[in-house]
């Protein structure tokens, strides 16, 4: 299986990257009090760092609102996962706790202010890619169970049966949800070369040593960009 970022994508976004984090054989059942922790502390700490703060405004959000605009999707209306995850938090609203690798995905999201992923392998057909969509993909919303249709020309997460998500950092389709269930999960860790690249590579080492620590798996880490723009994810 491989990763790729299709080199089209580059002419719109020439300095996106990508860190990557595969884990295999986890034990995803059951709940680590630590991680709770770690997610009630990213949460406490994003509150207070963005109180009073104007998000659309702030640096770390901006560099992914202006990658929507020329993209074509309305940073207003849709906003990046990190965005949304971030404004629910300082708004007060608390996040779901729905099982170990999903609190800690958020927890290192809110900590770096970027964008994360998790998919689970067992779901993936093929190859996946950050892509534009074709005519007559299909993408399943999360939490739902019929499909619908995605423009052509939508940059996207996709394998060879699929959308994996919609509009690149928005949205994640409801097959590829990590569940308790998930032994091998695909982390993706959406930045800039020329931006918030440091962040991103802080994100997938401490992303990693987590997955070491708490499920004693020894993931394996890649980074993408426009000179590197695929990985083979060795088994």
């Amino acid at each position: 299986m491989r990763f790729i970022i299709d080199p089209p994508v580059f002419e719109t976004l020439p300095t996106v990257c990508i860190g990557v984090v595969v884990a295999r054989g986890l034990n995803n059942r059951g709940k680590t009090k630590e991680i709770t922790e770690l997610l009630k502390e990213a949460t406490a700490a994003a509150r207070a760092r963005y109180a009073g703060v104007n998000l659309k405004e702030h640096p770390a959000l901006l560099c992914y609102r202006e990658a929507f605009r020329k993209l074509g999707f309305n940073p207003n209306k849709f906003l990046s996962s990190v965005e949304a995850l971030l404004s629910r938090v300082v708004k007060g609203g608390e996040l779901p706790d729905i099982n170990d690798v999903v609190n800690l995905v958020n927890a290192v999201s809110l900590k770096y202010a970027v964008p994360m992923g998790a998919h689970d392998l067992g779901s993936i057909t093929g190859d996946i890619m950050v892509r534009y969509s074709k005519e007559g993909e299909k993408f399943t919303p999360f939490g739902q169970t019929e499909p619908e249709i995605v423009p052509a020309g939508e940059l996207v997460y996709a394998d060879e049966q699929e959308i994996r998500t919609r509009r690149w950092i928005w949205r994640q389709n409801e097959r590829g949800k990590v569940t308790a269930h998930a032994q091998d999960i695909f982390f993706p860790i959406d930045g800039f070369s020329d931006g918030n690249r440091d962040s991103v590579l802080q994100a997938q080492k401490e992303l990693s040593a987590h997955l070491e620590r708490f499920f004693r798996v020894q993931p394996k880490q890649y980074f993408l960009e426009k000179n590197n723009y695929f990985a083979t994810l060795d088994e």
